[in-house]
């Protein structure tokens, strides 16, 4: 034990961040620059990943639809593996901050292999196959669960949690930008189809990636954790690891734990399946003529995108500050409102790009502060089960958090696949003829997955967060916590 403590304790080890509370440095590199740095090839995989393996690898489909559909179950297993490892953990450096030091080496090795591929036929598959789920059912499972798990454990204080929340998912933000905004001009201008390239172009990423983590491990605190490390330093006794029976009787017989996990849930799969859908939208219903050509759906998909991500990065300044004056509850409500008024707008627009466009701006500027305060309800919701039941279940509920972001993209992928099946949707379909290309059945399909899906989800979100009134005793009940442990 003394040598575990020995090796937390080095000054490539020991955390730079010693202020009780959360400062400045710790924002940006703990909470901003770090997560960015780590899901940097992940927003890049999210954009491009499927271009590189049909175009340069030129994979089998039918391979690629088996292997993505598989590695979701190793994916959600490995979430939950990796949740009670961290739940389990005992370090100096806390539960969750040893595995984001091991990130910084499997995440930067990982993101580079499926662009090595030194085999032909079966041999490559086999080795895409290793690769994807060494990146997506080890690596990404061990860093965001642990990542994930930084806010509830950073500090008890709410509104710093949600501002640590709110850089978190800002950086996340930030990679799907680059991933789908700036990489995708890298490949068209200079990786094409040159394997060579693209692997000197993710080594440089995974470089980036692992010097980031290693910043974020020494920048952030486990403030929390080090409460029972206090309490055991000054004689209290030691309590044993929580059994996995015991965190889920813990989190599954409250109902706050239940209305944030199915908010998440809904809200998440909803936002996969518009964005699935999104470019078939832009193709066969979207009115392209606005750019003087029927088969300008790319210009119309850019134009999308960047409506969508201006309103997300204008509500990053205010978000916390209103969620620190009136509440996260309230202000995730109000944007839930606007949002489904965005998706009305946007849905009776009928096909034309002016009110798609205000209806999709309005949309994402709905869904902002949930995007932001997520993972600091998520940290309330633990704090107040610790208060009801006496015991943490940070590893848990952030593996429960992370399988659902992670495999509610493969998911609702297949699902949409199915839905264009059973609508009759024409592969050989020429784009040139623009929305007369595609039956009207198929149109609505489509429509419906873009827009009403995801509308029609805000508006069972705003009922559910109407619901989540664990922030109106969350002090109290912090103090008690803080008493049982010999805090003041």
């Amino acid at each position: 034990m003394q040598s575990k403590s020995n090796f937390w304790s080095t000054p490539l080890t020991s955390s730079r961040i010693k202020s009780a509370d959360v400062k400045l440095p710790e924002m940006l590199l703990g909470y901003f620059i770090g997560p960015f740095g780590a899901l940097l090839s992940s927003g890049i995989f999210t954009s491009i990943l499927q271009n590189y393996f049909t175009d340069v690898l030129k994979l089998d489909l039918t391979f690629l639809t088996t292997l993505q559909l598989f590695s979701t179950i190793l994916i959600v297993a490995a979430n939950l593996v990796v949740g009670q490892l961290i739940e389990r953990t005992r370090a100096l450096a806390g539960k969750a901050r040893p595995w984001i030091l091991l990130s910084a080496l499997t995440l930067s090795v990982s993101s580079v292999l499926m662009f090595i591929v030194p085999f032909e036929g079966v041999a490559k598959m086999v080795w895409i196959a290793v690769a994807y789920n060494l990146y997506y059912a080890v690596a990404y499972p061990i860093y965001n669960t642990a990542n994930s798990t930084l806010i509830p454990v950073s500090t008890r204080n709410s509104q710093q949690r949600g501002a640590l929340a709110s850089f978190t998912n800002v950086a996340g933000l930030a990679d799907m930008g680059v991933g789908s905004m700036i990489f995708p001009m890298l490949v068209s201008f200079a990786l094409k189809e040159n394997q060579g390239t693209w692997f000197l172009a993710m080594l440089a990423v995974a470089v980036f990636t692992a010097l980031t983590v290693y910043l974020q491990f020494m920048f952030t605190r486990e403030r929390v954790t080090e409460e029972t490390l206090n309490a055991s330093a000054a004689g209290a006794e030691s309590k044993p690891s929580v059994s996995l029976g015991a965190q889920l009787k813990a989190v599954t017989g409250e109902r706050w734990w239940w209305i944030v996990i199915l908010f998440y849930l809904i809200f998440q799969c909803s936002g996969a399946i518009k964005n699935g859908s999104m470019s078939f939208f832009c193709k066969w219903v979207l009115d392209n003529t606005f750019f003087g050509s029927a088969d300008a759906w790319g210009a119309s998909q850019s134009l999308l995108s960047l409506l969508g991500a201006i309103p997300m990065a204008v509500a990053a300044a205010f978000v916390v500050p209103l969620s620190n004056k009136f509440g996260k509850r309230p202000v995730v409500f109000a944007g839930m409102i606007v949002g489904v008024a965005g998706g009305v707008i946007a849905g009776l627009g009928n096909g034309q790009i002016i009110p798609v466009a205000v209806g999709v701006a309005l949309k994402c500027f709905g869904s902002a502060p949930a995007c932001y305060v997520i993972l600091a309800m998520l940290a309330d919701v633990i704090d107040h089960i610790e208060y009801t039941s006496g015991i943490r279940t940070d590893g848990l509920t952030m593996s429960i958090y992370s399988s659902i972001m992670v495999a509610a993209t493969p998911i609702c992928n297949a699902i949409f696949s199915a839905i264009l099946n059973a609508s009759g949707y024409d592969q050989a379909a020429d784009v040139a003829l623009g929305t007369a290309a595609q039956t009207a059945g198929v149109q609505a399909a489509i429509t419906t997955s873009y827009i009403w899906v995801e509308t029609a989800a805000y508006a069972v979100c705003a009922v559910l967060i109407f619901l989540f009134t664990v922030e109106k005793n969350l002090p109290q009940e912090q103090a008690e916590i803080a008493a049982r442990k010999g805090g003041k």
